[in-house]
Parts: structure tokens; C-alpha cells; sequence
């Protein structure tokens, strides 16, 4: 059984993708075992709670230096026997520390096709608007492994979403996580689980059925 920790900073409506999942069998061989945000008032923590999950609040704020924040955050997915770890709409600059001891094991959404749009600065609304700024036709989300640099790293899923006439940044949030979004990371955290996807190089690679 896979056991995932899901890191959150906002309203969770991934997490609540990958809870869904999980109930209706769309996610197999995993469970939550921890739902961690860097803000205490996340209503993210309140759904992990309202689904009998452990929901903590672990800030950078409160440490005094980057090391001794990957340190608790390792501590904790060790106390946990944690798996797998999953950014879910995260917007914490990750400890190099934390992602060197996880490496390929920790994995993230970020709502465009990544290399575009992506990278610091570019989250929530100021991605969907710098698509619309650039004029794009199609947009979408990408489930990738972290690395060091931001929005980077082995890319495990992604899926196109069109971009349509009279967009505003809101609208083309809304579409791009329910249609991308809420689908690519429970199917990428299922494929992880089953033991489908393995890297080669900087290439991640999904198994096939025989």
C-alpha cells in the first residue's frame, strides 16, 4: 500500500481529487496519511479533517533557516512511512536538502504545459493570466517529479485544455482544473502506486500493458 502525503496551501480542491479517487476506486494501492499546509487557516486542512485524515500545519515561517525546515518536513514524512509525496497546489519554495533525500519522490501540479508558463512567480491566477496575455489557443496541467529548479523535473502526465474567445483568468482556472487538473494527478498518483512509472535519464516513462 502506497502511503502519500499530500502538501497543500490553499482550498485543497486537488486533495479533494485525490480523496474522491481513492473512494471510488480510481486511485488503487494508496492511501493519505498526512495533509500537510504551510498556512493554518487552508481550508484544505479542514477537508482532510472532515475526512478523518491528519491535517498539519508546518510553516517555513517557524524555522530558522531552510535545513531546519526540510528537517521537520523529513521528520515527519518519516513518522508517517511516507511513500510518496505530493504537492497539490503547494506554493512553498522547497528545501534543495528535503528534495535531494526524496528524490523522484515527491511530485507536483502545476496548471499550464509545462516549459510554458511556469517557473517563480507563476502561480494561480498570474499563469492562466500570462496565457491569455500571450494569446495561447491551448493551455492545460502538468504532473511532473521536483526537482531543484521550480516547475521542473521529470514530466509524468500532462493534458491540453483550449483556451476560448472572452476568457477571463477565473473562467480559464475553473476549466483547466476541471478538466486537467482534478483528472492528471489522481491518475499520475494511481500509476506511481501500481509501480508503472520509472525514470531514465530525465525522462519519466510509464509501463504499458503487455
Amino acid at each position: 500500500m502506497q502511503r502519500i502525503a499530500v502538501c497543500v496551501s490553499g482550498g485543497g480542491t486537488n486533495l479533494q481529487a485525490i480523496i474522491d479517487g481513492i473512494a471510488d476506486g480510481t486511485i488503487k494501492n494508496t492511501e493519505i496519511a498526512v495533509v500537510i499546509s504551510n498556512k493554518k487557516d487552508a481550508y484544505a486542512l479542514t477537508r482532510a479533517m472532515k475526512a478523518g485524515l491528519p491535517a498539519l500545519c508546518e510553516s517555513p515561517k517557524d524555522y530558522k533557516d531552510k535545513d531546519s525546515f526540510a528537517d521537520a518536513m523529513a521528520g515527519i514524512f518519516k513518522k508517517y512511512n511516507i511513500d510518496l509525496v505530493v504537492f497539490a497546489g503547494y506554493l512553498v519554495v522547497v528545501p534543495d536538502k528535503l528534495i535531494k533525500e526524496y528524490r523522484n519522490r515527491i511530485i507536483n501540479i502545476h496548471p499550464s504545459l509545462i516549459p510554458a508558463h511556469c517557473g517563480m512567480g507563476y502561480y494561480g491566477l498570474k499563469v492562466h493570466e500570462s496565457v491569455l496575455a500571450a494569446g495561447n489557443k491551448v493551455t492545460g496541467a502538468t504532473v511532473h517529479f521536483v526537482d531543484e529548479e521550480a516547475d521542473h523535473g521529470p514530466i509524468i502526465l500532462q493534458k491540453a485544455v483550449e483556451v476560448c474567445e472572452g476568457d477571463t483568468p477565473e473562467v480559464l482556472q475553473k476549466r483547466v482544473m476541471e478538466q486537467a487538473e482534478w483528472n492528471i494527478l489522481p491518475e499520475a498518483v494511481n500509476l506511481i502506486g501500481e509501480g508503472k512509472v520509472y525514470i531514465e535519464g530525465n525522462i519519466a516513462h510509464i509501463k504499458q500493458e503487455a
